[in-house]
């Protein structure tokens, strides 16, 4: 573990750990009780002059808290009581009416925001720079394959737009689950108002940036967070299947590209030669993290009646580990695919490999399009396809010498069906139905 912990400090950017110091977190604390006590005064329940004096005078010191903590053995109540100390007798109002969950949950949607807002950032540049690399190879004719096994072609800049598809639709869910969790609540014990009139929550919410949980228990209910968590899941998976496809090109008897190679890195302490996908395989096992947390936020769900404390153990380890974990995945797959090394040349031998059986669906359609059935132009094709496939041999060649398929198609036609123009002329109509 030290050695990816290494790597994500070298990786993430520190905005993203900021988000989840305790500094920040009881900045908000502090900001929600002040506006839970500017309700009240607004209400006539908290005199003019005390609220003037918690405005002025409220404050924390970090190392206090964590210090009072080790008494109170509870966050919050720690956290108020150094509070009390900076604003003195007026403190008696602060958290007047209310709940530790009604400023731990109000303030974790407030976090969880702040972190979407960065993710969203990250997913934008790193489309970007799968967009560039798209362009570039757009017209760069490479093997498909299915199973693992030589199909048809496509060119490696198709390759790229799936990734690039898909995290668009990363995108549109990380924006979808940072709405979901703009939710707030100062509902009280078990959520009924009975000491804090929802007028507070309205004043709160509206001045942190949220919405009002229509219900709440104690809590915010956590179907809100679990959409969150799994979002960060589902691009964590579109990274795996870019990391993995790399993986499999950078295999040496594929070798279609591969992570760049700086000068004086070492691929393996004991053979010199090589040169392993390292970022590609750290970020497939990222993505498990990433998978497991995921079904952390959905066993939150669950609780005992309006709420027990089961959950909250749980987010304060999944919360900044899945958002900092995805921040350094998003930013090192960009850069694995800024610098990734791609070989047209090996591209075009790897095409080569069958000598031309790829071709065989465009003789099934031909021979279909002169009158057999399909089931005996399959036959006709694959009975050739496999002997070439057996023996090694060119199949446009064993096309032409095959006394029942030249019934049908004549070596000009053969040879006209076996070229690689069609297999490439609706490339721009996906790209332009992906990226304009």
């Amino acid at each position: 573990m030290g050695y990816i912990v290494g790597m994500i400090e070298r990786y993430t950017r520190e905005r993203m750990a900021r988000v989840w110091t305790d500094e920040n977190k009881y900045r908000k604390w502090l900001d929600i009780e002040v506006l839970i006590c500017e309700a009240y005064t607004k209400l006539d329940l908290i005199p003019e002059e005390d609220m003037k004096n918690i405005r002025e005078k409220a404050n924390f010191d970090v190392a206090r808290v964590l210090e009072i903590e080790e008494r109170t053995r509870h966050d919050v109540v720690a956290f108020i009581e150094n509070v009390a100390e900076y604003v003195g007798p007026s403190s008696k109002y602060i958290h007047m009416g209310v709940t530790s969950s009604d400023i731990l949950d109000t303030s974790f949607s407030c976090l969880l925001n702040e972190a979407a807002d960065i993710l969203i950032e990250d997913i934008h540049a790193l489309m970007e720079v799968l967009k560039e690399k798209a362009y570039a190879c757009k017209d760069m004719p490479a093997i498909g394959r299915t199973h693992g096994i030589h199909a048809e072609p496509v060119t490696f800049g198709l390759k790229i737009t799936h990734f690039y598809d898909e995290m668009k639709r990363n995108l549109e869910r990380m924006k979808a689950a940072k709405e979901r969790i703009r939710y707030g609540k100062i509902s009280g014990a078990v959520g009924t108002y009975a000491h804090v009139p929802p007028s507070v929550e309205e004043h709160v919410c509206e001045n942190m940036g949220l919405k009002v949980c229509p219900i709440s228990s104690q809590i915010i209910p956590r179907d809100y967070y679990a959409e969150f968590f799994t979002t960060l899941a589902l691009t964590g998976s579109t990274i795996e299947r870019m990391s993995m496809e790399v993986r499999n090109l950078q295999r040496t008897e594929v070798g279609e590209a591969e992570e760049f190679f700086r000068k004086g890195q070492t691929g393996s302490s004991a053979m010199p030669h090589k040169r392993n996908p390292i970022a590609s395989e750290n970020l497939c096992g990222m993505a498990r993290l990433l998978h497991g947390f995921a079904v952390t936020a959905m066993e939150n769900i669950p609780l005992w009646h309006e709420r027990d404390i089961s959950h909250s153990s749980a987010e304060r380890v999944i919360a900044p580990d899945a958002t900092i974990a995805l921040d350094y995945m998003l930013e090192r797959v960009k850069n694995l695919f800024k610098n990734l090394v791609v070989y047209p040349e090996k591209m075009q031998k790897n095409l080569d490999i069958t000598r031309g059986l790829y071709h065989s669906e465009a003789i099934l359609i031909a021979l279909i399009r002169k009158g057999l059935t399909r089931q005996e132009a399959y036959k006709v094709t694959q009975g050739v396809a496999m002997r070439c496939y057996e023996g090694g041999l060119d199949f446009v060649t064993e096309l032409k010498k095959d006394a029942e398929l030249a019934k049908h198609l004549s070596a000009k036609e053969i040879e006209e069906t076996c070229t690689n123009e069609h297999y490439f002329r609706h490339i721009d109509t996906i790209f332009k139905r992906v990226y304009e």
